[in-house]
């Protein structure tokens, strides 16, 4: 039995390699970057880079809790902005890596990140590609399939974790590279979480009972062959929508390579 799971290095041969921060300079080989704080980036980078001369209107888009959300029309298309006033870009960064990560799989659509970088008073902005949801859902069976086709073209030579840690909502996700994925699970997921419900809700009880079963996966998981490969890492309802031509989207990831049994696709998507 195989089973894949995610954590996937950027650098891997599947996917090519994505800028690190603070690498300003040639662009022009680069998806994104992040900016220098101007008076008002966003703006900037959309009458530069973005080939546009005017802003034309900027609405707000609804959706989102963490962050502010912002559509921008312009000459040279649309861009999709989102804005957090009290956050450092080291969460857009970890947003742009993984849409990025996705993205070159050339696998499901994800929008296509292109710049991120702090606010001149605080906080920190992403802009990426608008992509024009349809009205009805995407077809399950057909998201099952691009997923599973994203999980087998981003493979890892670096084992399980990603380039940089990043967040699921505002929590924090450690994704410290492992070669072992029961290790990386055990502390970097169940451990971490465990750690902070005990430090926020001083619960000893459910952090000692989410010890003993740490300690114990191993067993489950014996003659079983491990793949690293590259995940979405917060896949649920809120982040899954269809273009107008009714093709699956995902957005906001917090990706890393994990592991995935393909049984469930067949069992979840083909009942």
């Amino acid at each position: 039995m195989v089973v894949h799971v995610g954590l996937l290095p950027l650098s891997s041969s599947c996917l090519p390699s994505l800028p690190r921060l603070p690498r300003l300079s040639s662009t022009k080989h680069r998806t994104f970057a992040m900016a220098v704080v101007s008076e008002d980036p966003v703006r900037e980078w959309i009458l530069s880079e973005g080939n546009a001369t005017q802003i034309t209107r900027i609405s707000p888009v609804g959706g989102g809790c963490i962050n502010r959300a912002s559509h921008y029309d312009t000459d040279a298309g649309s861009f999709f902005v989102k804005t957090n006033r009290s956050i450092g870009p080291s969460m857009f960064e970890g947003e742009a890596l993984g849409l990025g990560a996705m993205f070159e799989t050339g696998t499901i659509r994800v929008p296509k990140p292109f710049k991120f970088g702090p606010l001149p008073t605080g906080g920190s902005y992403i802009i990426m590609e608008f992509i024009e949801f349809g009205s009805r859902r995407s077809n399950q069976s057909v998201l099952g399939r691009k997923l599973a086709e994203m999980h087998k073209a981003g493979k890892s030579e670096k084992g399980f974790g990603f380039e940089v840690n990043n967040t699921v909502g505002s929590t924090p996700q450690i994704n410290t590279w492992s070669s072992d994925w029961i290790q990386f699970y055990g502390e970097h997921r169940l451990g971490y979480q465990l750690q902070l419900a005990l430090d926020q809700y001083g619960d000893s009880t459910i952090y000692e009972k989410g010890q003993r079963l740490v300690k114990s996966m191993g067993p489950l998981f014996e003659n079983v062959v491990i793949e690293p490969c590259l995940l979405h890492g917060d896949l649920w309802s809120g982040n899954i929508s269809s273009d107008k031509n009714g093709e699956p989207v995902i957005l906001d990831p917090a990706c890393y390579l994990y592991k995935k049994i393909w049984y469930w696709y067949i069992h979840y998507f083909h009942p």
